[in-house]
């Protein structure tokens, strides 16, 4: 079980938001690269950027702090990146700097063609976020709720070949309410390819009760606030996690 750590850019500075508000930003560190080697240097085998200016202006818009983590972490682990990833140049050029995993949200749902496509041309690099609330996935920054139902949704993009699924239970996201484990779970016994949960780990007691169902196809829980906030240790969440599922 990966515990992964969140760095969400905006105007260049690590932010966790609640709920997906921009205005309910709270800004942790104006040295992205440095947060990241925070992180690894406390452990951590993958890390999670979300370029949330990106997401909402659906183009890319931190790419200079975004390649200030890929220049600080050198490779050392994969990184994994979602937020206005809308066309194959942006995709090629984020990888050509370095990052191992774009993650493709709300295009996926407008536009499936286009997840395709991506598949197709970079496999073995594209992970499909899917936020949903009660069951049904959002867009566009999870400000529209879409009558599309998360598990045929991700069934279906299975099938064009993506990596992993990334998913999100957007009522608990930086809520510190813990994680939506059943909505999880169920998810990831529909599905061949690994869950990486997210949205609402708080805790040690969130990792175990994660850690008791990684059997179930979840390879990894992302975490933000709780690890800016201190509810959580990373470092020990890591270890924890290492320790009870080997």
């Amino acid at each position: 079980m990966l515990i992964i750590p969140a760095i969400d850019l905006k105007d260049g500075h690590c932010v966790r938001l609640k709920q997906g508000l921009m205005e309910e930003s709270t800004v942790f560190s104006e040295d992205p690269g440095a947060m990241a080697r925070t992180w690894v240097e406390r452990g951590a085998r993958r890390l999670h950027l979300v370029d949330l200016n990106g997401a909402f202006a659906g183009k890319p818009v931190n790419e200079a702090a975004i390649k200030a983590i890929v220049d600080a972490v050198g490779g050392e682990i994969p990184i994994q990146l979602g937020g206005g990833i809308r066309d194959l140049d942006t995709i090629e050029r984020y990888l050509d700097d370095g990052i191992s995993y774009v993650i493709i949200g709300t295009a996926a749902v407008k536009n499936p063609g286009f997840l395709h496509e991506a598949c197709d041309a970079f496999p073995g690099h594209i992970i499909v976020g899917l936020d949903a609330k009660d069951g049904k996935v959002a867009v566009d920054g999870w400000s529209k709720l879409t009558g599309h139902d998360v598990v045929d949704l991700a069934k279906r993009f299975e099938g064009y070949g993506v990596e992993a699924v990334v998913y999100t239970d957007i009522g608990r996201d930086g809520m510190l309410t813990g994680v939506n484990i059943e909505a999880t779970v169920a998810l990831a016994q529909k599905l061949i390819i690994p869950v990486i949960a997210s949205g609402g780990i708080t805790n040690l007691e969130d990792v175990k009760r994660l850690c008791a169902v990684e059997a179930e196809g979840i390879m990894g829980a992302i975490t933000g606030r709780a690890i800016y906030e201190g509810t959580l240790d990373f470092a020990k969440a890591q270890n924890l996690a290492d320790e009870l599922n080997g």
